[in-house]
Formats: structure tokens, C-alpha cells, sequence
């Protein structure tokens, strides 16, 4: 079960105009301590008036069944978080885990298009909301994943969500506090962008019940506009108590196989693409095991997300290429693990966070 050791939990993210250096209003030192000095908070963070509210006794009831908790974060969007999110959850379910996916990008749901659940309905019983079920076929294990999602209370799909923060606050409050989870071994979070509103009521929501082995996966892709904003999200994990499981390195590499190429004769634009397959395929019998890779967005090794995990002292769980068959995959909404460079990468991350976690195998 998650912890409820102080010296783990999450803590109220500082104020916007914090300083730099901010300990955060929970800590005992907010407003004494010297990096204080100057903060226009300084006198209501040392009166307690910035603290954050306790959890709301049914989130940490909720919470107590939860082995492990996973948010998926980034300070930048269309980096593949719900991707992330999704194929984690998928990986950790066909090994047998009970998983939870909890879709919290509330303008954004993709969750239900990418497992295959666009058009379900949550129903609501006398213990709160019911997490629709994927269906897991194709694993042999006896694990399970359990979905809930802004998408499936919607009834138009296109409709646009024009919220104000308190709604949102509001919305993800009753996502932890009114759903019927039961017992999980792991639940992962996909989180929108930023570190806003939903971030701020995640942290304080679970102020609490994340224990010392909960934590966050960060993902980003390896371009320096990225990057910049993922190290943002970065020190508020720090800032508000909230442990770094890893970073991850998604789109690094586009990984193509021979199939998937086109090839085209540059002095008179004709497509050779048959004849060179059946040369290459000729003269190389297995050519249709090896894959062609080349970057995505071209990176100084200096500035590569492996670089920006050793320079924040945390775990870099790996690199996950941009494929095309995993793409195919979410779009068409089937919830599998593809055979795939990225589906692969992803379960090699998927490993290292349960090892990382130290979660025994589900019964």
C-alpha cells in the first residue's frame, strides 16, 4: 500500500511569485528559511496561511488500496505522455499486475481512442464511479487495466472542455475521491501539459498517501524547446516532494523497416521503390529483420535527455523511437502490444519502473 511517510509525500506547489529557491509553504522552514528573504509570500507562508489542505478522507481511503502510483508528467505537450501512459499501463497489465489508468488531461482525453474505448460510458454504483475495463486477450498473464477518463463523459467527442480551474480542481478531486479502483497494484496518471491547475490539485490531493516509492515518470523528445520546458517540471517535482522515477527519451530515433521505405530516383522522380526492395531483399535474405534509424531531431550529445537526467541526479529509463506501427496501433485503438522498436522500448521502461518500485508479482 502507498505510504503515508512525511518525509515522501507531496507538498502545495510554491506560489507563482515565489523566489527561485522556494522550500515550498508546507515545509517548516517556509518563510524563515534564507532563500525566503525578499519573497513577497515570506509572512503568510511563515503564518501557515499558504499550507495546503489535508487530503479529503475519501481520497486517502481510495488511495490505501493503490500499491504504487505513476504519474506520467512533461512541462511540454505532443511529447507522447499519453502514449507513455497507455503502453505503461498496457506492459504492466500483461505482467500480471491490477493497473489503473486515470486520464487526467481533461482538454485533451486521448486515452479512450488509444485503447480502443471511444463511445463507453462510466456507470456509477453506490461505492462511486466504475473504471471501464479493458479487454486483454492477448496476454496470457492474469493481470487487468481499468480505465477512467474525462472522454467517456463526454457525449460529443469533438466537443471542446472551456473549463475554469475550480472545475477542473473540482472534476479531478471526484476522479480520486468517487472511483471504485478497488485493489490496484499500480496506478498511472497521464497528466496534461504544464504545471498548472491539475498538477497543483494532484500534488495536494496526494500531499499524503504518495509513499516513498511512488513517483513520477517524466517524459521528453530531445530537442532543446522540449527540454527546457520538461527541466520547469523537473524542479516542481522537487519543489513539491514528488519522487522521479526516471526520465524517458520518447521520439529519439525514427526506426523504419525495409517495408516501410520508399526510394525514389532523384534525376527523374520515378519510384524505385520494388526494384530496390527486391535488390536489397536479394542480396540481403534477412534485410527484413533490420530496421533503418536515423534522428528525429538532430541533438547535441551534451544537451540529450540522458544528459539533462544525470544533471538533475535522476534514473534515465531509456529511449523510445518513433514508429510507425506503435502510431498505427494507437490511432486504430487497438489495446495491444504491438511487435514493435517502440512498443519493445516502452516495455524495457515498463521493467525497470516496477523493478524500481520493488512491487512484488500480483498473485
Amino acid at each position: 500500500m502507498s505510504s503515508t511517510s512525511e518525509g515522501s509525500s507531496a507538498a502545495a506547489a510554491p506560489p507563482a511569485d515565489a523566489n527561485e529557491e522556494c522550500v515550498g509553504p508546507d515545509s517548516d522552514m517556509a518563510g524563515k528559511a534564507s532563500s525566503c528573504a525578499g519573497c513577497p509570500n515570506a509572512s503568510a507562508c511563515a503564518a501557515g496561511k499558504n499550507k495546503s489542505a489535508p487530503p479529503p478522507p475519501g481520497v486517502v481511503a481510495t488511495m490505501s488500496k493503490i500499491g504504487r502510483t505513476i504519474m506520467v508528467l512533461s512541462g511540454k505537450g505532443g511529447v507522447g505522455k499519453s502514449t507513455v501512459s497507455t503502453q505503461l499501463a498496457l506492459s504492466l497489465a500483461h505482467k500480471g499486475y491490477r493497473v489503473g489508468l486515470l486520464d487526467l488531461d481533461i482538454c485533451g482525453p486521448s486515452v479512450p481512442t488509444i485503447l480502443g474505448l471511444k463511445g463507453q460510458e462510466v456507470h456509477q454504483s453506490a461505492t462511486g464511479w466504475s473504471p471501464v475495463y479493458v479487454d486483454l486477450e492477448d496476454s496470457d498473464a492474469d493481470g487487468e487495466l481499468g480505465v477512467l477518463s474525462i472522454g467517456f463523459l463526454m457525449s460529443d467527442p469533438d466537443q471542446a472542455i472551456i473549463w475554469r480551474g475550480p472545475r477542473k480542481n473540482g472534476l479531478i478531486k471526484q476522479f480520486f475521491d468517487g472511483v471504485d479502483w478497488g485493489d490496484l497494484d499500480f496506478l498511472v496518471i497521464d497528466t496534461p501539459p504544464g504545471t498548472s491547475d491539475e498538477h497543483i490539485s494532484i500534488a495536494q490531493l496526494l500531499k499524503t498517501t504518495l509513499g516513498p516509492e511512488d513517483g513520477a515518470v517524466v517524459v521528453s523528445t530531445p530537442q532543446e524547446v522540449a527540454m527546457a520546458d520538461v527541466r520547469k517540471e523537473l524542479n516542481f517535482c522537487k519543489k513539491t516532494n514528488i519522487r522521479v522515477l526516471g526520465l524517458v527519451e520518447n521520439m529519439s530515433r525514427m526506426e523504419l523497416g525495409i517495408d516501410d521505405l520508399s526510394f525514389v530516383d532523384r534525376s527523374t522522380g520515378e519510384d524505385i521503390t520494388s526494384r530496390v526492395v527486391q535488390a536489397l531483399k536479394s542480396a540481403c535474405p534477412d534485410v527484413g529483420d533490420i530496421a533503418a534509424s536515423f534522428p528525429v531531431f538532430p541533438a547535441a550529445a551534451a544537451s540529450s535527455v540522458e544528459a539533462m537526467a544525470r544533471a538533475f541526479s535522476v534514473p534515465f529509463l531509456g529511449t523510445i523511437p518513433l514508429d510507425p506501427t506503435l502510431q498505427k496501433i494507437c490511432d486504430s485503438g487497438a489495446a495491444v502490444i504491438a511487435k514493435s522498436a517502440g512498443s519493445a522500448a516502452i516495455g524495457r521502461v515498463a521493467q525497470k519502473v516496477s523493478e524500481g518500485v520493488a512491487l512484488p508479482m500480483s498473485d
